[in-house]
């Protein structure tokens, strides 16, 4: 049983470090979009 909450316990602290994670890299595709559309309005 202690085998099996130890476990549970890791592989919940894996699963709320991935979804930082997942959110910085969203948040970091997001700001070169940006970087992107400004730019080709620049270019207009």
């Amino acid at each position: 049983m202690r085998k099996l909450m130890g476990l549970a316990i890791v592989a919940g602290a894996l699963l709320v470090s991935a979804c930082n994670t997942v959110e910085g890299v969203g948040r970091d595709v997001s700001s070169a979009g940006n970087t992107v559309a400004k730019t080709a309005n620049d270019a207009k």
